[in-house]
Formats: C-alpha cells, sequence, structure tokens
C-alpha cells in the first residue's frame, strides 16, 4: 500500500486531515510562491498547489502527494494573500469590512506514477462592519499571521464573520469534502478510513 504525504507545513491542513482518520506524513514544501507569476487568484491557487505536490513528489516517487493552497479576493477584486506585516495585515481587514471576500482553495495530488489530480472549492465569505476598534483586537491577537487574506474562521476569527457560503473547512485551507470525493472517484478510499467504499 502507498504512503500519503501532506506537502505543507500548515498546522490547520494536518488536523483537518487528522480529524478524518486518514494516515499521512508531513514533508513541507520549500518552493518560493513568489516565483509564480501568475495573477488570476484560481489559476494561482492552482498552479501553487501542483508545484508544492510536484516539489515533493520529485523525491517520494513510491507515495501520493498531497499539495494545496488557498488564497482570497476581496469583493473589489483585491488579491489578498499572507500579509507581511501589522500594516498590512490592517489593510486587508479594512479591505474585508462590511463586504464579502472569495475564498479559492486548490487540492493537487501526484500519483506515484506522476499523474497529477486537481480539485478547487470556492467559498464567500461575509465580514461584519469591522470598527477600528475590531481591527486592533485583531491585530493584537497575532492570528493574522501566516494566514491568506489576515484572517481565520476558526476560532475567535468567527467573531469576524456574519455568514458563510461554502465549506468550512476550504476556508481553513484544505477542503475535505472535495478531498473525498476526489480520493473516492480515482479509488484511493483505503486512505479515508471513515469514507465508506463503494460497491461495484
Amino acid at each position: 500500500m502507498f504512503n500519503l504525504i501532506l506537502a505543507s507545513a500548515s498546522l490547520q491542513r494536518k488536523k483537518l486531515l487528522e480529524e478524518i482518520g486518514i494516515k499521512f506524513s508531513v514533508i513541507p514544501s520549500s518552493i518560493d510562491e513568489s516565483i509564480c507569476t501568475e495573477d488570476d487568484p484560481i489559476k494561482r491557487a492552482q498552479i501553487l498547489a501542483k508545484m508544492k505536490a510536484q516539489d515533493i513528489a520529485l523525491l517520494n516517487s513510491d507515495s501520493y502527494v498531497l499539495g494545496a493552497d488557498t488564497l482570497v479576493v476581496s469583493e473589489t477584486g483585491t488579491l489578498l494573500e499572507k500579509p507581511v506585516d501589522e500594516n498590512d495585515a490592517r489593510r486587508m481587514m479594512k479591505e474585508h469590512s462590511g463586504t464579502k471576500s472569495i475564498v479559492y482553495s486548490a487540492i493537487c495530488l501526484v500519483d506515484p506514477s506522476g499523474k497529477i489530480y486537481e480539485a478547487l472549492d470556492t467559498s464567500i465569505l461575509f465580514f461584519k462592519e469591522l470598527t477600528d476598534e475590531d481591527i486592533e483586537w485583531w491585530i493584537e491577537s497575532n492570528l493574522w499571521q501566516g494566514r491568506s487574506g489576515a484572517f481565520q474562521i476558526e476560532g475567535k476569527g468567527q467573531l469576524l464573520i456574519e455568514k458563510l457560503e461554502g465549506d468550512w473547512s476550504g476556508v481553513v485551507g484544505l477542503p475535505i469534502f472535495i478531498l473525498g470525493k476526489l480520493l473516492d472517484n480515482i479509488h484511493l478510499v483505503h486512505f479515508l478510513s471513515c469514507l465508506p467504499v463503494r460497491s461495484s
């Protein structure tokens, strides 16, 4: 039986996989995301997910490798990646305030033969009107660090969001339902102990 490798250092993605009973190991990809010059957020997320998976697959040809990337786009069409500092995070939170933002979460699975399987989840978040006090409270929490769009939907981040249309796990960083469908469609249900095997 082949192994599954998660090509990500994200603790959130690791936790999501653990919670559904998948057996896997973690080898974070070290690719430089800045080398991707694609501006379209959907294509960019898909390219980055593939780059991460292929990066780890090169040295682990005996395993399935899962890459993922999540990007956030504000209502004005601005791509909001990981903030570089507090001021950048403030800018992003002001962009979110009282509007809806789109979250694109791409996954890419590379099998031992090098074949690629891809899927994409799209969710919409509706943010509450954020006062200056709200934004400073969020900045001081440091929970914006390392997060696309400078927010998170877990824990305290739930206080920022009025409504979600889509997949909560996709916003966290790994769309579990779509991953399950992908594994099922390519007959890799043995990775998912919680997923029933379809009769042929």
